[in-house]
């Protein structure tokens, strides 16, 4: 009975620890067009995150292998498929923003995948045993 009692209690021990040292003031990663719709800005980017993207240069291929950005046909639309758009990364203190080589199509879809921001799980994951085997990217769709 008192070895059972010691395996709970340090159980939840580790959890209240983990609960503890996880920080409750992390916002989620917002993605949004710019208020001209000229760009798309990610913002929250969590600060390891981006002092990472910081110490890379604005060029690197690793900002296209992190976000993804499709141009999506409309419902009716057959003839045109889903494509990448190509653009530039510019990062600020706080945002990475995306400047497509053209400029977005007013009423059309764009579907932005990113892994900014992306985790295995977090501690209620990992209290649920639902912890994933893969990191899963973010995905938002955006109408201009």
């Amino acid at each position: 009975m008192n070895r059972c009692f010691l395996q709970d209690f340090t159980v939840m021990l580790f959890a209240c620890v983990l609960l503890g040292c996880s920080s409750t003031n992390n916002k989620p990663l917002l993605i949004d067009f710019s208020a001209d719709s000229s760009s798309i800005v990610f913002s929250h980017i969590d600060r390891a995150g981006l002092n990472q993207l910081q110490e890379l240069g604005a060029d690197d291929s690793t900002f296209k292998s992190l976000v993804s950005i499709l141009e999506m046909p409309g419902e009716l639309d057959t003839t045109f498929k889903e494509q990448a758009i190509n653009g530039k990364f510019r990062l600020t203190d706080s945002n990475l923003v995306f400047i497509p080589e053209r400029s977005f199509v007013k009423r059309r879809e764009y579907l932005v995948i990113t892994y900014l921001n992306s985790k295995f799980g977090d501690v209620g994951m990992i209290l649920r045993a639902e912890l994933k085997t893969s990191v899963q990217p973010l995905q938002k769709a955006l109408i201009r």
